[in-house]
């Protein structure tokens, strides 16, 4: 009996690490969960609630996941701190103190990020640490704005520092460093750049595009969006179009050669594609939709189709990615209200209002608006503005000095079989697609599917038909 139970302590473990949701916005920073086997209808009340814990303070700040830790940040006791604590049941391993607390706004913005043995936390004030993710040991501090003159706004530091490599990518803001490189072991300067049209560092994250063949960062400044090279920060492109704005908040979403990237406070959504120039890159204008504005719930891109709320006005939409058609918008039915984060994961989107609403929304491109589910979070926050994070079966939601913990496994969906990898055709839910294909896997929410002369072809899941589906998801 012991020996079975620590088989499967073994199993999830494993589970669980593979599952690892590391860093703002998930593994690849696109609010996108690989995870199947969830709850596709919530029961009355919303899914189990397995533990309330934390004691973390307070702040805005979301959730990193990785090899059985939680890490968070929050104000508490008059300082800002990093907590981690324990996966399986919140409570606490370690707290360590970052910087002051307060800014506009009291508490923490940023989410932590973890790269191994290592976890990087950036507090309101400027205040970087990396630290041991097992102790809370300090290895090295820096501050943005004193060590690197930074400006970051009116509503303090609020980036989620990128890892790549070997290096941290983080914004000062400002003319002397307004993007930066440290060396993620020693925290020296690898490069700093001075990109003087981007002005204040303001409240946008790190992504990695390898648009137009080169590999680069991309970013909401104040100035607006701004490209520059992964190899030595040197500036590459930018879109004004977002710029001379109140706030610049959401992460932009890179995909092939292109970038999607939007703002709030009444400005709008565009899409950009990556050309190479004399100069390195030009990003060309596809589109700029008003309709497509978005504050500060985050944007999610699944197959063909973007996602996120209208602003901040608890209204999400659906529009196709590479064309800005609104295909539909919340404009009436369900629950919730105020600026809407979202995140999805196996076939649906899980969108928390401000009001303290978390709710279930159908995806699919077609027949308008669905709400699917909600409930209520007993989270004890004003604006419940953290965004939602999916690991290992489990909805976690950061709180008012607590996370909550949900169980959104479906006990009736069983393991996914082996699928064959041989010839068969695929079908979308329309009749009016099919493929003689390989089944190659998943990635973010597509099926991956390979044709006989080796050409690869994504699917959005949601898109297949419901055998299709159903083979895919094991039911």
């Amino acid at each position: 009996m012991l020996s079975r139970y620590i088989l499967l302590t073994l199993l999830f473990a494993i589970n669980l690490h593979a599952l690892d949701w590391p860093q703002w916005r998930g593994p690849e920073r696109s609010g996108v969960s690989t995870e199947t086997g969830l709850l596709q209808v919530w029961p009355d009340g919303g899914p189990k609630l397995l533990w309330e814990e934390g004691k973390v303070g307070q702040g805005y700040s979301s959730l990193a996941i990785s090899e059985g830790r939680i890490f968070t940040m929050g104000d508490k006791d008059g300082s800002s701190h990093l907590f981690a604590l324990k996966l399986e049941d919140g409570s606490s391993l370690w707290s360590l103190r970052v910087g002051k607390a307060g800014g506009n706004y009291s508490g923490t913005r940023g989410t932590p990020t973890v790269d191994g043995d290592t976890v990087y936390a950036l507090a309101q004030f400027g205040d970087l640490v990396c630290a041991d993710v097992a102790t809370g040991q300090i290895r090295w501090r820096k501050n943005l704005g004193e060590d690197f003159s930074g400006s970051s706004g009116g509503w303090n530091y609020s980036e989620s520092v990128l890892v790549d490599g070997n290096n941290v990518i983080c914004s000062p803001g400002g003319k002397e460093a307004t993007a930066l490189a440290l060396n993620k072991i020693t925290g020296a300067v690898v490069w700093k750049t001075s990109l003087p049209e981007a002005g204040q560092s303001h409240y946008s994250s790190w992504v990695v595009s390898n648009g137009a063949g080169i590999k680069h960062y991309v970013r909401l400044f104040a100035g607006g969006t701004f490209g520059i090279a992964a190899a030595d920060g040197k500036f590459l492109w930018k879109y004004d179009r977002l710029g001379r704005n109140t706030a610049n908040i959401p992460t932009p979403i890179p995909f092939g050669d292109y970038v999607f990237t939007a703002a709030g406070y009444g400005k709008g959504g565009a899409l950009l594609k990556l050309v190479r120039s004399s100069s390195g890159i030009e990003a060309q204008e596809v589109y700029y939709n008003n309709e497509l504005k978005n504050k500060h719930g985050g944007v999610v891109k699944i197959g063909e189709y973007l996602y996120g709320d209208f602003d901040d006005r608890g209204r999400p939409w659906c529009a196709k990615a590479l064309t800005g058609e609104v295909l539909w918008r919340r404009d009436s039915g369900g629950a919730g209200s105020g600026s809407a984060c979202v995140t999805f994961a196996d076939g649906r989107l899980y969108f928390r209002y401000q009001n303290k609403i978390m709710a279930l929304i159908d995806p699919s491109p077609e027949g308008g608006f669905r709400q699917i589910s909600s409930f209520e979070i007993p989270d004890g926050m004003k604006q419940s503005w953290a965004h939602p994070v999916i690991s290992g079966g489990r909805l976690f939601l950061r709180g008012n000095n607590k996370i909550l913990c949900y169980d959104i496994t479906d006990p009736d969906r069983s393991p996914k079989p082996a699928i064959s990898r041989s010839l068969r055709m695929w079908k979308d839910n329309t009749g009016n697609f099919q493929v003689e294909a390989i089944y190659k896997g998943q990635r973010g929410g597509n099926v991956v599917l390979e044709r006989k002369d080796g050409s690869v072809i994504q699917v959005p899941l949601f898109r297949l038909s419901p055998s299709d589906q159903k083979l895919i998801r094991g039911n």
